[in-house]
């Protein structure tokens, strides 16, 4: 059977840039799946192999490696009924066996050669025939309908088609639709489309129209000459970064990093062209996040920066056309963009007639949530989880410093700045809070309070700025526990994860003196006039040590290690590495199995006893040589393992416990814990509850048991 490679492309109106590139690789993929479901293809798909997808701003297409003409044919096994069902006592088919016969296209001719098959019960029928294989025109009919139907879009248009009655429902409009077999057209239709060889080039700069496509191979080689396109999405963000790099070193500096823009400016052009634009210094004086984020955000500009990171007053443009003279575009680039300087200028100018402090009454008016209250309240009780932390951190003077941040960390919301540009919160506050002669340590608190805020983000840069972020995030979990708005499975309106992972980082990476119980206790405390507000102490601590051990094991540790150290509940999360590094440490002691698994059956001798067992033990009542020598062995080990853990040698803890393999191992061999002699039982249990007590105050060692 002969192959060729194969292309289809549809034609659109322009689609929605930032889901371009999901669009086209969706779109490749599924049509791809849909042939190899159909036996017209069978190698592997390779992205950028044998399947290669192209995505630009008015098409989605796909080139295929070695599709057949006609699928082989397959052989098909048909089960159809028990033998005592399908033939009576001569051997005659049966009225119901006829009748199936006659649904699968065959008759009573075939039933001499039915192959019977025991399947462990009974003998059943078979009817073996071959299915003819579908023809490529078959296949890549319902392939692009599939691909079609499952893009992921968010939300599709309903439009009619040229007849004008009919009406589609897709994305966008489509106009055309190419498929190629080789150099044959493949009679496919969709959309109120059939399909042909011809596609539509650059809007303004095609050199032909129609760009007629005269094999599957040449697509993107014709499309780049004739049609002044380059289809691949991946060639074209490639092409952009690079000509962004060449224009910024010729205008001396270097263009913002940021993938998403290049991503959405790869979706919005066909042949990209990139030009420098620049606007007057004195916006400069405006905060270089204003700028750049207006230049982004709306015009779709790559700023440039000096070699300090520093913005400077020019400008890339990523053009759609690539005239002779681009003075015109440069120009109506320039102009488009200085009302949008202008405006970001005008909005710090006038923040900055009011303080930070006096913006503060005006929260009261803005509402947090319908069960905490208004922002005014929210900020009143950050401030005051904050002069606690504070307190417990720094003293006084810490404290002090902690509730003012807290108090103006939110200030900012109410700034025309932040109403106009959201994402520009707290970075303005401190602007705006150093512009009032605040101190350093304030302003930078007022901007990192929202810190970390994702994975990856950097802390807060000093210590007033870790406790009022800490104390935002805390206010955050604990009323959002409160209320029982608790996440599940994928639905975390609130970002509750993401603040609880922000807390574990701060009081982690920062070794903080915090223990988690406490500062969840305090922060409860502070929602105490809250109406409608309930307690959630234990499943939020809950919360936060499962993201604490999801992180761990991101961060390369093993199940069993972290399931060790998390399930103490330490409270001091800075001392986790170093339990961790202990934990790994006895793993490869040789007589850590058996230990772990000791600690493992003591435990669950000591979860079956229901009175409570004190971890005491009467030397009087040791009768058995193998409980005097364990006991013996605490008495020696205990003191040794527990003064390496008060200075925090949490490895040298663990391994002073090497030494009682051996009585352990001797105890359970040669004695009855649970001995008629209720005092004989008791002293056991106690001796046992004072190994398992030694046993996990680094780890719970038995999780290291198989």
């Amino acid at each position: 059977m002969s192959s060729k490679n194969l292309l289809v492309e549809l034609f659109v109106e322009e689609l929605p840039p930032k889901a371009l590139n999901k669009l086209g690789n969706a779109f490749a993929e599924e049509i791809w799946w849909r042939l190899s479901h159909h036996n017209l293809v069978s190698q592997t798909i390779q992205l950028g192999g044998n399947v290669v997808p192209y995505a630009s701003p008015r098409r989605l297409a796909v080139w295929i490696k070695d599709v057949l003409t006609v699928a082989p044919d397959l052989q098909v096994k048909q089960k159809l009924m028990p033998v005592a069902v399908g033939l009576d006592a001569a051997g005659n088919a049966t009225p119901a066996l006829l009748k199936k016969l006659a649904a699968l296209g065959a008759d009573a001719s075939c039933v001499p050669g039915l192959r019977r098959e025991n399947d462990g019960k009974a003998d059943i029928l078979f009817y073996d025939s071959m299915a003819k294989g579908a023809t490529l025109a078959e296949g890549l009919q319902k392939a692009i309908e599939v691909a079609l139907a499952g893009l992921p879009i968010p939300k599709v248009m309903t439009y009619q088609l040229r007849d004008g009655w009919s009406s589609v429902n897709f994305v966008r409009p489509a106009h055309g639709l190419v498929a190629l077999h080789g150099s044959d057209v493949v009679p496919v239709s969709v959309l109120g489309l059939s399909s042909g060889n011809a596609t539509k080039g650059h809007r303004f700069e095609a050199a032909v129209d129609p760009v007629v496509v005269t094999d599957a191979d040449s697509y993107a080689e014709i499309l780049r000459t004739d049609g002044a396109v380059i289809a691949s999405f991946a060639e074209r963000r490639a092409e952009i970064a690079c000509q962004l790099e060449a224009a910024a070193a010729q205008a001396g500096g270097k263009p913002i990093d940021d993938d998403a823009l290049l991503d959405e400016v790869t979706a919005l052009v066909e042949r990209p062209n990139v030009l420098v634009g620049q606007f007057e210094e004195e916006f400069l004086a405006v905060p270089q996040e204003c700028l750049i984020l207006t230049m982004k955000a709306n015009q779709k500009y790559f700023p440039l920066l000096d070699a300090a990171g520093k913005l400077t007053n020019k400008f890339l443009v990523v053009s759609n056309i690539s005239p002779e003279d681009a003075s015109a575009v440069i120009g109506g680039n320039e102009r488009v963009v200085r009302p949008r300087l202008a405006d970001a200028k005008f909005f710090f100018d006038q923040d900055r007639k009011k303080s930070l402090e006096s913006r503060v009454a005006g929260l009261a008016k803005v509402v947090y949530h319908n069960k905490l209250g208004t922002q005014g309240e929210r900020m009143q009780r950050v401030a005051a989880i904050a002069r606690a932390i504070g307190q417990s951190l720094g003293g006084e003077a810490l404290a002090l410093q902690a509730e003012q941040a807290a108090v103006l960390a939110k200030a900012d919301l109410l700034t025309d700045m932040v109403g106009e540009f959201p994402e520009l919160q707290g970075i303005m506050g401190r602007y705006y809070a150093l512009h009032d002669g605040l101190t350093a340590d304030i302003a930078d608190a007022v901007e990192d309070h929202y810190k970390p805020r994702f994975s990856g983000d950097s802390l807060p840069r000093g210590m007033v700025g870790t406790v009022v972020a800490l104390a935002d995030k805390l206010e955050t979990l604990v009323g959002m526990f409160g209320i029982g708005q608790i996440p599940t499975g994928d639905r975390d309106p609130f970002a509750l994860r993401r603040h609880a992972l922000g807390v574990i980082r701060m009081l982690a990476e920062g070794d903080l003196d915090l223990p988690v119980n406490s500062l969840l206790t305090a922060a409860t405390e502070i929602f105490a006039t809250v109406d409608g507000f309930k307690p959630a102490e234990t499943a939020l601590a809950e919360f936060i040590y499962d993201r604490l051990a999801g992180s761990l094991r991101e961060q390369g540790y093993t199940a069993q290690e972290v399931d060790a150290v998390v399930s103490q509940r330490p409270q001091r999360l800075g001392d986790i590495p170093k339990r961790l590094a202990a934990v790994r440490a006895f793993a490869a002691l040789p007589e850590s199995a058996a230990l772990a698994a000791a600690n493992k059956r003591v435990g669950n001798i000591l979860k079956k006893v229901e009175d409570s067992i004190d971890a005491w033990v009467d030397t009087a009542l040791l009768r058995e040589p193998a409980e005097i020598a364990l006991h013996a062995a605490l008495v020696e080990v205990v003191p040794q393992a527990d003064a390496a853990f008060i200075t925090g040698d949490y490895s040298e803890s663990l391994q002073a416990l090497a030494a009682l393999r051996a009585p352990v191992d001797a105890f359970f061999d040669g004695v009855m814990v649970n001995a008629d002699d209720p005092a004989l039982r008791a002293n056991r249990l106690g001796l046992l509850a004072k190994l398992h007590a030694a046993m996990n105050k680094v780890a719970d060692i038995s999780k290291l048991s198989a």
